[in-house]
């Protein structure tokens, strides 16, 4: 019975050891598990805490990252970048460069690449200002592209300034190549220089403001509103004339000047059994304003120049702005309203028009 009680002792010490050796295998492996699960939930909280901070979706690039503290910069969010209305807005702001720069055979062809040195919107502001500006005309380094866009700048600046205008750039957002800066910048110039353009309504484009704050990256996501209604954008255009008084100060005077304007327009339009009785209605297609430009020039507008029976809104701007080279080709500026506004029935914008007309012509038989 020894022999027999001896056999399950042995068997019962190799299984402790046996147990002994799992069991310190099992701790160990117990450990590190739990020691990944306080890993992985140490970092699960780390990325619950950055997850508002950094956003997933367009990747920051280096350059966005290096930011000094408290500083901020703004980028464009890509799916803002392929709105098709903020496209038709740059297709439309660029075919005005174009247009205006076209006898310094300047060409445009991508708003960022192509505006962020300076030398593009040094000309551009220099046309529509009618000032030069002492600049030098070449700059290759940053330092002198920064200096010249410094100077552009504050012209604008002090152009906009006295219109309480919101200075959506900087110098250094406009070197970086931020298009929404960029675009903000344009938008202010055709604006208040009455860009012969029709603006596209109501496009806004949404941004990511990247902040930093005591070290950590934060991020925002803001919509900016680019353009409004026409006539909305028509309230910060251009300086307050004669007419902007006499609307707001003397509306009691206004029929008075409506009816020497008529008086003046029928004296010469009736040469052609044509008389108008409104002003901001009759002149609207364009095609009065042609006729009258011919008979204050003394010639014969061809009919294949512009549209007698104009039946849309891109019709009529193309007589407007017919009668408006006409206007420029007898010697006058070119007219501080857009044609777009003289469609769209803005009493002052037809007043302006036929008030420089007027002034220059009013002793014409």
């Amino acid at each position: 019975m020894a022999a027999n009680s001896t056999k399950p002792s042995g068997q019962t010490g190799k299984m402790k050891k046996d147990e002994s050796l799992l069991g310190k295998l099992g701790g160990t492996l117990v450990r590190k598990k739990k020691i990944k699960e306080v890993s992985d939930l140490q970092e699960e909280g780390k990325n619950a805490i950055n997850a508002p901070l950094l956003h997933a979706g367009p990747e920051l690039l280096p350059e966005d990252m290096l930011l000094e503290e408290n500083a901020e910069r703004t980028i464009l969010d890509p799916t803002s970048r392929e709105d098709l209305n903020f496209k038709d807005l740059q297709k439309v702001l660029i075919d005005w460069i174009n247009s205006e720069l076209e006898e310094d055979r300047i060409i445009v062809k991508d708003l960022e690449e192509d505006l962020y040195d300076g030398q593009v919107l040094q000309k551009l502001f220099e046309k529509l200002s009618g000032h030069k500006l002492n600049v030098a005309e070449v700059t290759q380094s940053e330092i002198g592209q920064k200096q010249k866009l410094q100077t552009v700048l504050e012209a604008v600046n002090g152009v906009l300034r006295p219109l309480d205008w919101n200075t959506e750039w900087s110098v250094d957002s406009i070197h970086s190549k931020n298009l929404v800066s960029i675009v903000y910048l344009l938008l202010a110039l055709a604006i208040y220089y009455a860009a012969p353009i029709r603006l596209p309504e109501h496009v806004s484009v949404k941004v990511i403001v990247v902040k930093k704050k005591e070290g950590i990256l934060q991020t925002a996501h803001v919509t900016k509103q680019l353009t409004s209604t026409t006539t909305e954008m028509m309230i910060g255009r251009s300086e307050r004339d004669a007419f902007d008084t006499l609307l707001d100060h003397a509306p009691d005077k206004l029929n008075v000047v409506k009816t020497s304007l008529i008086t003046f327009v029928n004296t010469h339009l009736n040469k052609l059994n044509l008389e108008v009785t409104e002003l901001e209605s009759q002149f609207a297609d364009g095609v009065y304003l042609v006729l009258l430009m011919g008979l204050l020039e003394n010639y014969f507008v061809p009919l294949y120049n512009f549209y007698l029976t104009p039946e849309s809104f891109e019709q009529k701007v193309h007589n407007v702005s017919f009668a408006f080279e006409l206007m420029q080709d007898g010697g006058l500026q070119k007219p501080k309203a857009r044609p777009e506004d003289v469609v769209n029935l803005n009493l002052k914008s037809t007043l302006r028009v036929l008030y420089n007309l007027f002034t220059n012509y009013k002793n014409s038989e």
